[in-house]
């Protein structure tokens, strides 16, 4: 049985095999029982423009540990898609509206936002997400 096929049905089942590792379990800094019912989630979306892929992707990097040091931002990642390299995406989490709100109006996210008319091919899309999974 190849390792995916395995990592699915030990996914499915609830119990991993000896060689995955268990992944929907607490890790350190994540604690997800603790995310409060006022979380506010964002998925946010970025391509950078033909040519300009490195160019963002040095600009964003930055980005990851300014975020995440923010009072209330409780989870932040970069991906970038593996088949459409520039394509990024960003998953957020922020313990309230006014805490996304207020991590927009930063220096290192306007002077971020102030770099993409000449490296991305388009404005930021934000999908504004409510968490289901953590209510009672």
């Amino acid at each position: 049985m190849r390792l995916s096929t395995r990592f699915a049905l030990a996914m499915l089942i609830g119990t991993a095999a000896p060689a995955v590792p268990a992944l929907a379990q607490d890790h350190a800094g994540i604690r997800y029982a603790e995310i409060p019912a006022t979380a506010y989630a964002v998925v946010a979306e970025i391509q950078a423009r033909p040519g300009k892929e490195d160019a963002l992707r040095q600009a964003t990097l930055p980005l990851v540990a300014k975020v995440r040091a923010e009072p209330n931002n409780l989870l932040y990642f970069l991906h970038e898609d593996r088949e459409r390299p520039g394509h990024f995406i960003f998953y957020e989490i922020f313990a309230t509206q006014a805490d996304f709100e207020a991590h927009n109006r930063t220096p290192h996210v306007q002077a971020w936002f102030a770099r993409l008319p000449e490296l991305a091919n388009g404005p930021v899309k934000a999908t504004r997400m409510q968490i289901l999974n953590n209510r009672p």
